[in-house]
């Protein structure tokens, strides 16, 4: 950090036109990446009903229900001429490229439907492709064909509901932007006082999120990103710049108001980076490595999160560690232009989070045991959380793939489930036997043959069959879970395979529960080296961790209290499915575990500053709390007014997202950093910094050190004391 602080002192305007010509030439670039990102991605590739997916299509073609058009009227009835008409000129004006089959009332076949009353009636069909880029391909040239000017149209099926999430991305972006970013800079006032050093988080924001869209958009080019990534390079590149400026703006602006003399805005900005810059460095590593752990699971949707989050987080980074540095080296003291009222005018510099910390020291195990109660309380519901995925129930009540599915659902009558059951190589009697097995599993109410070895294709190897199992109730639930478990079950003849959307949750959530202990290992190991080097202790890493795990919890709780038991649904827009979808927690808990420690990082940084000046563990913590209160708060505030507006997302996993994670910032700013913190550190006393001999002198010849020079006063010494002697009061 000390030669990098060289060469922006010495070369800010080289190291400012260069950067500034690069976030041009990545805002060209980037700008483009809305058309490559691809849609869906929730699927394991390897699992049972992905193979069942395409062993099936090989065999018979591709034969799910890809869109469902419902036409209704008023007036007419499926039986009048005008009605059956209208549908007849529908399906011949489909695209005969872009469709594999059609089956609609006119020719009655499985998943033709006619309302009760006779009104309503659908059409059903089969889109041609080769993968989810060439069916959406196929969507978008056969849902205008699909449109009746006789008939009310609604269209319902995946393909739908991806194509109206796209639509509500985009415009969730936009709003969030529209209502984000000029509360940012109003309160980017009121925290720095001055009009130029307001406009640096918002600038930052800008160059972080245009640069993730230019790296995101690269690598489109080698792999599929899914279009949530947007949302979260938007979410992330904004709220993580704005922490990054605020922390290297406010040591600027302190070490500028210490000095004096020609030098002393070099001196500032040397300073501000290899003490401030240094902060944003692990952080910004801590936040990456933790995304990066996302990348272990096989579905595309997690993993295109991972490719959107470290690109955002990275750049961020980047962008402070250069962009930052050299302006502030080149406006100096002009930081200060425009400065408001209550920035000029002279105040003493209050005492009070000192003052709090020591209240929490003097009595550490109330405050730990208070926290820790309120933090249990809130995490309790995620106990008894249900797990699924998603449906067009993600979408607003308006959205038109929404409203087309309540219709159908009205056409169909009671909701009824199934799974697709592919037999290969068997003989047609063994076939009808299994089938009879099938149909004896709890819950099910037919079993119906779809095609069998003379419908398959002349490609297709050996004599395929495939059936049909089919039960009440609705996809996502644990009971439906249950039945394909049953189903799987059964002695099957020969190799069997099944799928459909009940069999796909069964296989994302035995997908996502297999490779859990890994991300969780992965995290865990990089937090613990990445704190290490940081900080020459193997205790606080512990520590860190440990609480972490605790504050993420209470944010699942609060997650599953709202979005899977359904309070505040009124209050929040959205409809309570009864459970959580299983990739967002997997998520969240990505997300959260890198933010939580960028506050974490940046309040030890202060405390091991005076804790090397000092060696007093208790005057060490209380200097921490009292020198970053003020700006963890107001960064706390920013980035909670960023995560709000994405709170407002129309998507509901999206917005659970942004909920959990403003709850989890607000903990973190408030119980972890002003209680849990400082109890745990007054506890654990010069334990704090204890690390084994060999760590500790290779920590001291290569560990990342707060400032160019700092002394080792404290840490040195307890760190060959015995064990016992570093855990007495």
């Amino acid at each position: 950090m000390n030669r990098w602080a060289d060469i922006v002192t010495r070369h800010a305007r080289a190291v400012l036109g260069l950067g500034l010509a690069l976030v041009v030439l990545a805002g060209l670039y980037g700008t483009g990446v809305f058309s490559s990102l691809s849609d869906g991605g929730f699927d394991d590739p390897d699992a049972e009903s992905a193979r069942a997916a395409v062993q099936t299509e090989q065999a018979f073609g591709h034969r799910d229900p890809d869109v469902v058009a419902v036409y209704s009227s008023d007036d007419l009835t499926v039986d009048d001429a005008q009605f059956r008409t209208a549908v007849a000129d529908v399906v011949d004006g489909l695209p005969a490229d872009a469709v594999t089959s059609v089956t609609s009332y006119l020719d009655p076949g499985p998943g033709a439907l006619v309302s009760d009353d006779r009104h309503a009636a659908t059409v059903t069909i089969s889109l041609a492709g080769s993968d989810q880029d060439a069916r959406l391909e196929a969507y978008d040239e056969v849902a205008p064909t699909l449109q009746s000017d006789v008939l009310e149209t609604d269209i319902a099926g995946q393909w739908a509901v991806f194509d109206d999430v796209n639509e509500t991305v985009s415009a969730d972006i936009a709003r969030a932007e529209m209502i984000s970013m000029p509360l940012v800079l109003l309160l980017s006032l009121v925290v720095f006082g001055s009009v130029v050093a307001a406009l640096m988080p918002v600038g930052v924001g800008m160059v972080a999120v245009l640069g993730a869209f230019a790296v995101v958009r690269l690598l489109t080019t080698v792999t599929d990103v899914s279009v949530f990534a947007i949302n979260v390079i938007t979410l992330l590149g904004l709220g993580l710049a704005i922490d990054y400026a605020l922390f290297v703006v406010s040591r600027f602006r302190e070490e500028l108001a210490a000095r004096t003399g020609d030098d002393a805005v070099a001196g500032a900005v040397r300073t501000t980076i290899v003490t401030a810059g240094r902060t944003v460095l692990v952080s910004g590593l801590t936040v990456a490595l933790a995304m990066s752990s996302l990348l272990i699971f096989p579905q595309t949707f997690l993993r295109s999160m991972a490719y959107g989050g470290m690109a955002a987080v990275l750049v961020a980074m980047v962008a402070a560690l250069t962009l930052l540095p050299a302006t502030l080296m080149l406006l100096g003291r002009r930081i200060e232009a425009g400065a408001m009222p209550w920035r000029r005018r002279a105040r003493r510099s209050s005492t009070g989070w000192a003052r709090f910390a020591h209240a929490v020291m003097r009595r550490p195990v109330v405050g730990l045991v208070l926290a820790g109660t309120l933090l249990i309380a809130l995490a309790s519901p995620f106990l008894q959380v249900a797990w699924g995925s998603v449906d067009e129930r993600v979408l607003p009540a308006d959205s038109p793939a929404r409203v087309a599915a309540e219709k159908l659902a009205e056409v169909a009558g009671q909701e009824t489930s199934s799974a697709e059951v592919l037999v290969e190589d068997a003989a047609p009697a063994d076939v009808t036997a299994y089938a009879q097995s099938l149909g004896a599993v709890p819950g099910v109410d037919e079993v119906t043959p779809v095609a069998g070895p003379e419908q398959a294709k002349a490609t297709a190897d050996g004599t395929p069959s495939l059936l049909r199992v089919s039960w009440e109730g609705t996809s996502q639930s644990e009971a439906s879970q249950c039945v394909i478990d049953e189903l799987r079950s059964v002695p099957a003849p020969g190799e069997v395979l099944i799928g459909g959307p009940t069999a796909q949750t069964v296989d994302m959530l035995d997908s996502i529960g297999e490779r859990l202990p890994w991300m969780a290992g992965l995290i865990a190991v990089t937090m613990f080296a990445l704190l290490f080097v940081a900080f020459g202790s193997v205790v606080l890493p512990i520590k860190a961790i440990l609480v972490n795990i605790v504050s993420i919890s209470a944010a699942f709780g609060v997650v599953t209290w709202i979005f899977a038991e359904g309070h505040l649904e009124g209050l929040l827009g959205f409809t309570s499915t009864g459970y959580l979808d299983g990739t967002q927690p997997i998520l969240m808990a990505a997300i959260l575990f890198g933010l939580s420690m960028d506050y974490e990082v940046f309040l030890l940084s202060r405390i091991r500053e005076e804790w090397d000046a000092t060696g007093d563990n208790v005057a060490a913590v209380a200097a921490g709390v009292q020198k970053t209160g003020r700006i963890i708060t107001s960064a706390a505030l920013l980035l909670a007014v960023v995560i709000g507006a994405f709170a407002t997302s129309g998507i509901v996993f999206m917005k659970m997202i942004g909920v959990g994670m403003l709850v989890a910032v607000l903990l973190d700013a408030t119980v972890v950093r002003l209680v849990l913190v400082p109890a745990t550190m007054r506890l654990l006393g010069r334990a704090n910094w204890w690390a084994p001999g060999p760590m500790r002198r290779w920590w001291e010849r290569y560990g990342l050190r707060e400032g160019p020079s700092a002394p080792v006063t404290g840490s040195a010494a307890s760190s060959d004391v015995e064990p016992e002697r570093i855990l007495a009061p």
